[in-house]
């Protein structure tokens, strides 16, 4: 990756309601404006899941205000790094991309306590992809 630029990293899951929502608003509050954010859902929900939202505000993060993106090829091919999470063969696949899959189950349907533990793996792996990155956290 280009030093210059500002690295871009797409999260993608199936229904954009949770893991990758919860990425993206880690991935924003600690690389800021250090790093191109976006996320996106395969069969996006309509809203995101409201244990998500009330787990991530417990870590001072709001993301009631984000929506489920439906995944598109133009997001894909823009982005330095695709994150999968769970959408299998939906995610296009363009050579020269650096793609992660990260196997972290899914909160849909599960309360907030659930969710808990799954926020925090995906906040640990935030950090690590950060170091690779070669970007200081913020926070």
């Amino acid at each position: 990756m280009s030093t210059s630029a500002t690295p871009s990293v797409l999260f993608v899951c199936v229904h954009n309601a949770g893991r990758s929502q919860m990425a993206a608003a880690f991935l924003t509050h600690l690389g800021g404006d250090r790093v191109l954010v976006r996320s996106a859902g395969s069969a996006p929900a309509h809203t995101v899941n409201p244990a998500v939202v009330e787990a991530m505000r417990e870590v001072g993060i709001d993301v009631s205000a984000e929506t489920p993106k439906v995944l598109t090829t133009e997001a894909v091919q823009s982005s330095d790094v695709v994150i999968t999470m769970g959408c299998g063969d939906a995610c296009p696949y363009f050579p020269g991309k650096r793609y992660l899959d990260w196997q972290l189950e899914d909160p849909a349907g599960q309360g907030v306590a659930a969710v808990r533990p799954i926020r925090d793996e995906i906040e640990r792996r935030i950090r690590d992809l950060l170091t690779e990155l070669d970007i200081e956290p913020t926070a």
